[in-house]
């Protein structure tokens, strides 16, 4: 009885589980920084695999006290970067995350991020999902090479 009811509550719950599963994080990394640096960003493209608009609200990750979504306004000549509230991912698109643009920033980083080492890092849905995926640091030319 007890092997059906884990099972029953296993086959109804996948659903849930699968779905932060929809979003595909690819070619995610974070930015080296030198020793005494106390931030960085993470950068990546998000592919939206489902019916569904999607809306990243928040990140976390143990490398960082403090984690924000941002995104870079061009103004003229002059760049600004500045926190925003959500990330939208439309259904069956791609968003990318890349330097000058949409980013995940960390701040007060606890240790200098090293390239070669991997962070892990925790996004939070509109919905409640959670997906985690690991990034890898790496120096800023290196992470860039697949936005080229």
């Amino acid at each position: 009885m007890i092997k059906k009811a884990l099972l029953f509550t296993a086959l109804v719950l996948s659903p849930m589980s699968y779905a932060a599963f929809d979003i595909i994080t690819q070619n995610p990394y974070a930015r080296a920084t030198p020793p005494n640096a106390i931030t960085s960003a993470i950068f990546m493209d998000l592919i939206n695999n489902s019916e569904q608009d999607r809306t990243i609200i928040s990140a976390t990750t143990s490398a960082a006290n403090k984690v924000e979504l941002h995104d870079v306004v061009h103004n003229g000549d002059i760049m600004q970067m500045r926190k925003i509230e959500q990330i939208n991912i439309p259904a069956h698109s791609q968003v990318s995350l890349q330097p000058g643009s949409l980013h995940i920033m960390l701040f007060s980083l606890l240790k200098p991020l090293v390239d070669g080492d991997t962070i892990t890092v925790e996004l939070t849905f509109d919905n409640g999902e959670k997906q985690v995926f690991q990034a890898p640091v790496k120096k800023v030319m290196d992470g860039m090479k697949h936005h080229h």
